[in-house]
């Protein structure tokens, strides 16, 4: 069960490539704009692999099953999946555990000046991002250049090789290590909506850098009642250089 994204992408090719069966996928709807390699449907189809809906899944779902996997899947698992897998079922969180549950972790990171981030993988229970945690990756960034998007494209590979150490310890058979998280950080929506609003006496640059991961809004401040992006010239410049690197030359 995934989101599109290339991370996703590879890490449902790895489990083909090392002879795991896959009984059913669960992905978004099919999204044109994406490039195909980050498209979950595509990978499936290409692989063989039976597509599924959410309700189809919950109404019949595959017997004999070792683990449920969540990469980076954006609704809350429930019965009968929690307890369905004979591993269990195993969330892949693009933020370190309980430090930053929910949405928003890149975001605050950089807001917060943070010199490190984390992935982490998680059993899911009855909660978002509340279970055992089985493994946390922490790496080094640089909170006065990071981005919220360059921040998720180093995650996403960090994420995917935790993927790789822990499915490739339960395809082996080994016991997987769980650790209660005790106290965490949640952050909603609401309150990740309010954060990307620009106000007087915010870092600006931080603010902007935060918030920056096109096509969604960033940083926004607002004008006539709509809503507006901010961008500044180093983030202006990193747009020029992707028009460039794409031909798109006047």
């Amino acid at each position: 069960m995934g989101k599109s994204k290339r991370s996703a992408v590879r890490a449902l090719d790895w489990l083909v490539e090392r002879g795991a069966e896959v009984p059913a996928v669960v992905v978004p709807e099919p999204d044109p704009a994406l490039h195909e390699s980050q498209r979950l449907d595509l990978a499936a189809q290409r692989l063989g692999l039976p597509l599924v809906s959410e309700d189809e899944l919950y109404g019949a779902p595959p017997a004999d099953v070792d683990v449920v996997v969540s990469f980076l899947f954006w609704n809350l698992i429930r019965e009968p999946l929690l307890s369905l897998a004979s591993v269990g079922c195993l969330n892949f969180h693009p933020a370190p555990l309980p430090d930053y549950r929910g949405v928003g972790g890149y975001n605050v990171a950089i807001l917060e000046g943070l010199p490190s981030w984390g992935v982490s993988c998680h059993f899911v229970n009855e909660r978002f991002d509340t279970g055992d945690v089985v493994e946390v990756e922490r790496f080094e960034i640089d909170p006065e250049a990071e981005t919220a998007f360059s921040l998720d494209l180093k995650s996403q590979e960090h994420l995917l090789a935790v993927f790789q150490r822990v499915l490739g310890r339960a395809l082996g058979g080994e016991p997987l290590p769980r650790e209660p998280q005790g106290e965490g950080r949640y952050l909603s929506r609401e309150e990740f909506d309010e954060l990307r609003v620009v106000r007087a006496g915010d870092d600006l640059s931080r603010k902007l850098r935060a918030f920056w991961y096109p096509p969604w809004p960033g940083a926004t401040i607002e004008v006539d009642g709509r809503r507006l992006t901010l961008v500044d010239e180093q983030l202006l410049s990193q747009v020029a250089a992707a028009y460039r690197d794409a031909g798109l030359l006047p």
